[in-house]
């Protein structure tokens, strides 16, 4: 009667490790996907301060002409 008391227990203690560290990946995900988001952000930011610093200088060199 001991070892199948105990295998059930170790079963038990091995969903419960497993849910954790579901909980785990599941928080870290969402932490990278935030992060993944502010740099998708600053880099359109910048493509967009480059596209209009390229325009300025684009009519600067056409008023040179």
């Amino acid at each position: 009667m001991f070892w199948p008391m105990l295998a059930i227990a170790l079963g038990f203690l091995g969903i419960a490790v497993l849910g954790v560290l579901a909980v785990k990946v599941f928080i870290e995900a969402q932490r990278l996907g935030r992060q993944v988001m502010r740099t998708t952000q600053r880099i359109n930011r910048a493509a967009e301060d480059l596209e209009r610093a390229a325009t300025d200088l684009a009519a600067t060199g056409e008023a040179l002409r």
